[in-house]
């Protein structure tokens, strides 16, 4: 088995879900459900069909995120693996949602921060270990921390 890092690649200020499913209809039913939580997101959807044709399925409202969706999953040829690109929304917004599309496994992850998959590669196969979101810790929050945080919160609107 070879292990591998997979960059994946995307504007700073686009959001992304890395999730798991089982089935070759993810693609239509997330498209759905996003549409129907949030319907001003703009979004890209790319899932990697394992087995058949084994083909990476996409869809979206939104060309470009759209072609980095694909262009995402075919970096990471997973078996099985979807990728989600956003805008104009956060994944907040529809991950609960997602995660009740019957198919879907689990989530590997939800950010805009630069994100790496940690890859095994069994030579028939691909599967996804885990993942990098972001950066490491540089230390424990202060008052002046939490202060902004909460600030940050309300101006997002999701804290009174």
């Amino acid at each position: 088995m070879e292990l591998t890092m997979v960059s994946i690649e995307k504007p700073d200020e686009v959001n992304c879900i890395l999730g798991q499913s089982h089935f070759i209809k993810t693609v239509e039913d997330l498209h759905e459900a996003i549409v129907q939580t949030v319907p001003q997101m703009k979004f890209g959807i790319a899932f990697c069909e394992s087995s058949g044709p084994a083909l990476v399925r996409s869809s979206g409202n939104d060309a470009q995120l759209t072609a980095l969706a694909k262009k995402n999953a075919l970096a990471l040829s997973c078996g099985h693996s979807f990728i989600i690109f956003m805008s104009e929304g956060f994944p907040i917004n529809i991950l609960n949602t997602i995660k009740a599309v019957p198919e879907v496994c689990g989530i590997f992850c939800a950010t805009a921060n630069p994100l790496q998959v940690i890859v095994a590669d069994s030579g028939e196969g691909r599967g996804i270990l885990g993942v990098i979101d972001g950066i490491k810790s540089k230390g424990a929050e202060t008052e002046s921390d939490v202060a902004a945080r909460k600030q940050l919160l309300r101006k997002f609107g999701y804290k009174l």
